[in-house]
Parts: structure tokens; sequence; C-alpha cells
């Protein structure tokens, strides 16, 4: 048997070949087959599990433990679950450091593991956050064999990796960071931290795109990805799930970054709303729902005069194409022409909606812009747009509702619907385009 193996994988996926290929067959992606030669490990003596019937499993109701953060348990689905492999993942001064470090000021008994910086950076970052948790180990190892040992011989409740891309396995003849490295030493500690029950936080650097940095193999051996965004130049981040074996995918838990570390955000309406400018044509406040949360942000529309043969169509925080198909809606079905006019779509304080209630608001703010006739501000408006122009019901109506009537707002224009709402006549239901002025 030779001793080593030479392999060439795919940076873009993690597809492995015997030899090299200008394109990856699996994903297509050009020039990107990376050569490395790694020693095969022979394990013997390996220990076979027994097939166990699921009535016989045993777990404890602590399986999940709070982080002390309300707002990132709401992401996680109640709390971190023992034994889970989590990825944080984000653009360079985001916050993830700064949040893994709030974590461990509420945890007991945790091993901070940073390839990045020294202890005594660690530190002087701490007492910067005000962290003093008596019982926070630190250690400065890129090594993925000495982690292993220090886990093995401490136990500790919670595992930080900052970052796993620092993390190398010496048996390899690749470099750190590399497809091999990464999905080698993730490999690893999946399996000590899975026999230990002990739960591991691991942060993830990006690509340029800014998708997560490495073989998407990575986010197939963790249970979690969490994904750090937010706009340039805002002190606001967003925390949103892509993957989650214990819970769904679907929350967001939204901070604010200050000079003392990241605080909850706990009111995102209020947040949205806040400096609202009143009776602008273009503007439209919209109850969007994520998850199990309701929350109210504004939309913004301009809708101006084109000074070249083909019309701009500018989308932040909503989906483009979607806006290109609202478009084409409104045209074919409502009568109302944007061929000549530039779009601009803007939702306000760097959100981007996911939510397909968000179509009502969004046409209902270009018509206005068009026509520069401004919208109700008590009105509050959410809907979903189909292709024949009509209007359909969107889930959570009456928290959307209630939630819009706790911050003032006097009037619901709302797909055609059941809602136990105290004052009905409040409601305006709408059920296609033609009738959105009347």
């Amino acid at each position: 048997m030779k001793k080593n193996k030479l392999i060439f994988l795919c940076n873009e996926c993690g597809f492995e070949s015997a030899k090299w290929s200008g394109i990856c067959p699996a994903c297509g992606a050009g020039n990107s087959m990376v050569e490395f030669s790694e020693k095969e490990i022979l394990v013997k003596n390996s220990k076979i599990s027994n097939p166990v019937k699921i009535s016989e499993i045993k777990f404890k109701n602590e399986i999940r433990i709070k982080t002390g953060i309300s707002e990132l348990d709401r992401v996680l689905g109640g709390g971190i679950v023992k034994g889970a492999f989590i990825l944080l993942s984000g653009s360079p001064g985001v916050g993830k450091s700064t949040i893994l470090l709030q974590i461990a000021q509420n945890y007991e008994n945790i091993l901070y593991v940073s390839g990045e910086e020294s202890a005594s950076q660690l530190k002087m970052r701490c007492e910067r956050l005000k962290i003093n948790n008596s019982t926070l180990m630190m250690v400065s190892e890129t090594d993925v064999n000495n982690i292993l040992a220090h886990i093995e011989k401490i136990k500790p409740g919670l595992v930080i990796i900052d970052s796993i891309q620092t993390i190398v396995n010496t048996e390899l003849s690749s470099s750190g960071g590399s497809i091999a490295q990464v999905k080698d030493c993730a490999s690893k500690l999946l399996n000590l931290t899975k026999s230990l029950d002990i739960p591991v936080l691991a942060v993830s650097h990006v690509n340029k795109e800014g998708a997560i940095a490495g073989p998407k193999v990575l986010e197939h051996i963790v249970d979690v990805v969490l994904y750090f965004d937010s706009e340039s130049k805002s002190s606001y981040r967003i925390i949103r799930c892509l993957k989650n074996r214990f819970g769904s995918t679907s929350e967001i838990g939204v901070f604010e970054m200050k000079s003392n570390g990241l605080q909850e955000v706990k009111n995102p309406s209020m947040l949205m709303l806040e400096n609202r400018v009143l009776e602008v044509p273009g503007i439209c406040t919209a109850c969007i729902s994520e998850g199990s949360r309701v929350f109210l942000t504004e939309i913004q529309a301009l809708v101006a005069p084109t000074n070249f043969g083909m019309p701009r169509r500018v989308s932040n925080g909503y989906d483009y194409n979607r806006l290109c198909m609202l478009l084409a809606i409104l045209e074919k079905r409502a009568g109302f022409f944007f061929a000549n006019f530039d779009v601009y779509v803007n939702v306000v304080g760097g959100v981007k909606i996911n939510d397909p209630a968000a179509d009502l608001p969004v046409a209902l703010a270009l018509i206005s812009s068009l026509k520069d006739i401004p919208i109700d501000s008590s009105a509050a408006t959410f809907g979903e747009i189909g292709l024949s122009g009509e209007i359909r019901s969107s889930n959570q109506g009456d928290e959307r509702i209630s939630e819009a009537e706790r911050l003032g707002f006097e009037r619901f224009i709302v797909p055609v619907g059941k809602y136990e709402h105290k004052n009905v006549e409040k409601i305006k239901n709408v059920t296609n385009l033609n009738y959105i002025f009347s």
C-alpha cells in the first residue's frame, strides 16, 4: 500500500478526483481542482455500535442549554443542543468573535481555542467587553491533535474554535485552510464532540462573494449554520440560520453593535420605523414575518423618467427577480406602465426580505411614486401577489395586524380573509390589483 495518495479536490464543492481537470465534473467551476497528497491513516480495532430502537433511546430534558442571549437562542431554536456542531460565518469585523465571547460570559467551563489571536490579545478583548467568567479557559493553538487532547482532558461544557480555517492536521501535507485540512479537522472535531456530547461553536471565514469559505462538505458536516449579515456602515447586525438540524431555519436575531459589544434588539419594528417620513409618495409600511417573529418595516420606492434607452431596475433588500416580475404584473394586470421609468426599491434598516407578503407593500410604493400620490401614513399592509394579479392571503395575518396596531397604525390594507380583530372596520380587504386605490 502506498504511503502517500495523490488526490485532486475542487475548491468550490469539495469533489474528489484521481486526476486533474480544468473544469470540475461536479459543479462546473473552472480551474478549481487543487492537488494535494495525504498520509493514509489506518483505523484499527474500531468499535462497531449496535442499532438501538428509538423507543429505547433516552435523553435528559436539559438537552438544550441557554446561551444567555435570547436573540441567539431564538435563532438556534431554544438554545445550544449538547453535542451539536455549530458553524458561525460572516464578513470580517461583523462581530463573530465578539458574540462568542459574550456567550462565554454566560456559560460555564468553556474552552476557547484561538488560531488567530494570542491569549494576551484575547484577555485584552475580554476586558474591553467586560467578560469576567472565571471558568473560561483560553488556548492559542492550531494543531487539531493538540486541541483534541485538550478537549479529552478538560471535557469542557462548550468548545469555541476561532476559526476552523486556521486549524491544521500536521499529518497532512497540504497547507492550512485548504480543502483537505478543513474537511479533516472538522470531521475529527465532530467525531470527538459527538462521542463526548460536547457542543462546538466554530467560526468560518467567507470568500469574496460573501459565501462560506471552503468546501460545501463543511456545511454538510455541521449541524447548524449561522450567518452574520449586515449592511456596510451600519451598526445593526442580523443573524440568519441557513441550516438547523434541531429547529427552524426561518428565525432571525437582530443585534446592534456598540462599544461594549453586541446588544440585542428585541423590538425590530421600532428600529425599522425610526425617523419615518410621513405623507411622502413612494413610501409604504409593510408587515413582515420571519419565522415566529413579526415586525414592521418601511418600503421605499422611487420611479423616475429614464435618460437612457434601457431603464434601470435597482433593488436593495428586496429580491431583484421578484421586483421585475412584480413590474410585469403591474403593467399587464393593472395598467401601470414602467417601461420608460427607472425603478429603485429600498428596504429601510438594511433588512433583506424573503417574505412573499412584501409584494403588496412594494406594489403600493411603486404605484404611489409613479402617480406621485402619498399613501396614508397610518396604514400598514401585507399580501402576496400572483401572476394573474390576485392578492393572496398570508400566514400570521392576525399577528401582523396586532403588531401594527401596537405601534399606532389605524388602517390595514390586507388580502381577503377572516381576521379576529376587534375593529373590523379598520381592515380593508383587497382581492386584486385593480382595487388597490379604490
